[in-house]
């Protein structure tokens, strides 16, 4: 019964899309956070994609660098991990949290994700500064990879608990839900039918996919619009709508862990920056991350709200 009045409400929060972050910035005084007399009068523009969750870190970096002094333009909510990574590339804003797996496959074109978290961090912090000067911060452990996730009633209808069993479901109900950007990344769905051998319009017939923003993809998923869906796995919305991730036997998605970056004439002249960040990355788990994302897309909260609240928890600002 919970699942479904939160499906309703979640209905109706997609049927308007899922709200834009604002330019609203609550105050926040320091904390542990202390003001930094050297980032007084020091502008900083700060960037994020446009999914709940990159608004949520997003509005971390806004308000931690607004206690510890820093006068913070907040230009978050940009379209797209393209557009957004851009913006750092081409000056236009200069920190953003991005995702290890991202940077190394999307950004940098390596087609190898490495399977170690820290050796993959190690691996694109040092190329993407070599390369573009981006300076990578270490990551939190958290790590937004993508699972395929099916509804309760459907993993025990036909026996799910892997992303190999789907072959299980019978070819005319393999439908999938799945979001724009994800549809043709080598990391996000095209990738993975062939990582499991899978041929698309084949043993995933065209007309079985439906190509959806994600701010209605989880919605879409617990409707029945579909029978499997590509989602995240530090979305709140799984767990409240009771969703189940099949286990990735093949190991396919690669590991995204986020980590603030930043150009490097930001870094230089400012390497108090990472001591900032240094705690409130080692805070930041797939458990806290979820409850706070969840916060935003099922209590539909506003995610500068959320993010003061959980620095103030957490004795990072007052």
């Amino acid at each position: 019964m919970r699942a479904r009045l939160l499906l309703a409400l979640l209905l109706v929060v997609a049927g308007c899309g899922l709200r834009p972050a604002s330019s609203f910035v609550p105050p926040v005084k320091p904390g542990s956070i202390r003001h930094l007399p050297s980032l007084e009068g020091t502008t900083i523009r700060v960037t994020s994609k446009e999914f709940t969750e990159q608004l949520v870190l997003g509005k971390i970096a806004v308000l931690a660098l607004a206690a510890a002094g820093a006068d913070v333009k907040d230009q978050t909510n940009v379209q797209g991990s393209v557009n957004a990574r851009a913006s750092l590339l081409r000056d236009e804003a200069d920190l953003m949290w991005e995702y290890t797996g991202t940077g190394w496959i999307t950004y940098l074109g390596r087609p190898d994700p490495i399977p170690d978290a820290e050796r993959q961090y190690e691996a694109v912090r040092d190329l993407d500064l070599r390369r573009n000067g981006i300076v990578w911060l270490p990551p939190a452990p958290l790590n937004n990879t993508y699972a395929i996730g099916v509804t309760r009633a459907t993993a025990e209808k036909w026996g799910l608990s892997k992303i190999s069993d789907m072959t299980r479901i019978p070819l005319a109900q393999r439908t999938f839900c799945v979001d724009h950007e994800a549809f043709g990344r080598d990391d996000g769905f095209l990738g993975m039918l062939r990582g499991y051998g899978l041929e698309y319009g084949k043993d995933i017939p065209r007309g079985n996919v439906r190509r959806l923003s994600v701010g209605v993809l989880y919605s879409a998923i617990a409707g029945g619009e579909c029978n499997l869906a590509l989602l995240s796995t530090t979305d709140g919305r799984i767990e409240a709508l009771d969703l189940v991730l099949l286990q990735d036997d093949r190991h396919f998605f690669p590991l995204y862990n986020a980590a603030v970056t930043m150009r490097r004439q930001l870094a230089d002249a400012h390497p108090e920056i990472a001591g900032i960040f240094a705690p409130i990355s080692a805070k930041l788990t797939n458990d806290v991350i979820r409850g706070l994302n969840a916060q935003v897309d099922v209590d539909g909260r506003e995610p500068a709200l959320v993010v003061r609240d959980w620095l103030r928890s957490q004795g990072f600002v007052k």
